[in-house]
């Protein structure tokens, strides 16, 4: 894995793979998006496993998980926000 810093700041994430490439893009807006599709999957299979009694546990647990996860967006975002004034600081130097 290697981190390749372009002119606008953004930085993207190469993930060689043979004689093929894997570039990740604007990495934080990748797992935001990533977290949001991970956390409607968790609310969608949580709804259906409500329709059954026996699994209304399991149901309530992917529901709790899914909520923990809603932390993780402001997460994030503060992460970005701290990368992006560690990057600027360094250019000042």
């Amino acid at each position: 894995m290697e981190i390749n810093k372009q002119e606008t700041h953004a930085y993207e994430l190469d993930f060689p793979i043979g004689n093929h490439e894997i570039v990740i893009y604007r990495r934080y807006e990748f797992f935001y998006i990533l977290n949001d599709v991970f956390i409607g999957i968790l609310f969608v299979v949580g709804s259906i496993l409500f329709l059954w009694e026996a699994t209304t546990l399991t149901g309530i647990w992917l529901f709790i998980i899914g909520s923990a996860l809603f932390l993780v967006r402001p997460t994030l975002q503060f992460s970005k926000k701290i990368h992006l004034k560690q990057i600027n600081q360094k250019k000042s130097d």
